[in-house]
């Protein structure tokens, strides 16, 4: 097996390789553009050599990487949830694609990808307003690298350039939401709307915006005080899908004598409100939902979130924070980790532990003096005896 070089241009050029068809034992001839000195492209001409031998050689190709990215979204497609898709989609055409989809998908390195990245945290916002979040940069590199890796196992490459890619590290930011004063001003001033239930859920029981969406009157028990859930609603554009909850399986929430009572009102309410267009309120019926009964798109309890948190003047946070609200309220008021944690439905007591950890310090000093005061007061008893 032989190879050789052809210049066509200073600084350019064609590695020509004499590989033997193993069928008819005739010539056949592999060319390779390449650019830099004689002395790489003799490196780069021996490196293909070794790879045919070896048989890790990989056909020239012209395909550039949106051409393979869109063919493995599509290939995704029936593995992901629709909204996962969705946002891997997003990713691909408006971040991915813009930096470097244009590259012959074996021309890729990590060095290329490095230079992506650190241009999208510069100025990667498609509003031209600067640059993209380091967390969002960090979601690009893990949508590359399962796709590459999966470009790998098709045989389309000999390697993933994304493993020797460096992506950048996230800060986690400051965690917004409401202490327990807050969180009782914004009761009151959502009571007189329709964000009250909803409000009261997240705020009271950490419940996701998804499984108030979806929440039916029969996960609810108003005698035992105990709430189900089951489900999760996840919309993409317009179209809502029930599905299991994140954790991949229910959960049941205790509800204090307070909710229960708001929840007994607010069925009392909607049931009145049902009969004057007509429909009667049933098990089926969704526990947050239009006025004639219609489920609630996750989408527009978030508008009408933000809507009526403007006309007040609490911080403005997200909706998904009340429940941030109640982990933080649990934590500080000395609520074991363990039971914050099923509460919220978390899959694993480290996600509560590394999401809150900002409360933990204050819970270890109240920890250290009560232990300090019991041991204190044992040492006391002892003396006493003693004496």
């Amino acid at each position: 097996m032989k190879g050789h070089l052809k210049e066509r241009s200073p600084g350019h050029w064609s590695i020509v390789i004499d590989v033997p068809d193993p069928a008819t034992g005739k010539r056949r001839r592999k060319w390779h553009s390449f650019k830099g000195t004689k002395r790489q492209a003799q490196i780069e001409c021996a490196r293909l050599i070794s790879a045919i031998q070896t048989g890790h050689y990989l056909e020239p190709s012209k395909t550039m990487l949106a051409q393979f990215l869109e063919r493995w979204l599509e290939h995704m497609k029936a593995q992901l949830s629709p909204k996962s898709h969705a946002r891997y989609c997003e990713l691909v055409r408006k971040n991915i694609v813009p930096l470097f989809g244009s590259i012959i998908l074996t021309k890729l390195r990590a060095e290329v990808i490095d230079a992506a990245y650190a241009k999208a945290l510069a100025s990667g916002r498609r509003d031209g307003r600067g640059g993209l979040s380091p967390q969002t940069v960090i979601h690009m590199h893990r949508v590359l690298k399962k796709a590459l890796g999966q470009a790998v196992k098709w045989e389309l490459l000999i390697r993933n350039p994304v493993d020797a890619a460096s992506p950048p590290k996230a800060s986690r930011g400051k965690m917004n939401t409401y202490d327990l004063d807050q969180t009782a001003e914004l009761i009151e001033r959502m009571r007189p709307t329709r964000m009250l239930v909803p409000t009261l859920l997240a705020a009271l029981c950490g419940m996701r915006r998804g499984e108030i969406a979806a929440l039916r009157w029969k996960n609810v028990d108003l005698t035992t005080g105990q709430l189900a859930v089951l489900e999760s609603a996840e919309q993409v554009g317009s179209k809502v899908r029930y599905k299991m909850s994140k954790s991949g399986k229910g959960r049941t929430l205790e509800l204090s004598a307070s909710l229960v009572e708001e929840l007994r009102a607010h069925r009392l309410r909607q049931t009145e409100e049902l009969l004057r267009v007509g429909v009667i309120l049933s098990d089926d019926t969704f526990v947050v939902a239009q006025a004639d009964g219609t489920p609630l798109q996750p989408d527009t309890l978030t508008q009408d979130w933000f809507r009526k948190l403007a006309g007040t003047s609490l911080p403005r946070i997200r909706f998904h924070d009340l429940r941030h609200a109640h982990a933080t309220h649990m934590l500080a008021n000395g609520i074991h980790p363990k039971v914050a944690s099923e509460r919220l439905g978390h899959s694993k007591i480290g996600i509560t532990l590394d999401l809150y950890s900002h409360v933990l310090p204050g819970m270890e000093a109240d920890a250290v003096e009560r232990v300090d005061a019991a041991l204190q007061a044992a040492i006391n008893r002892r003396t006493k005896t003693i004496g």
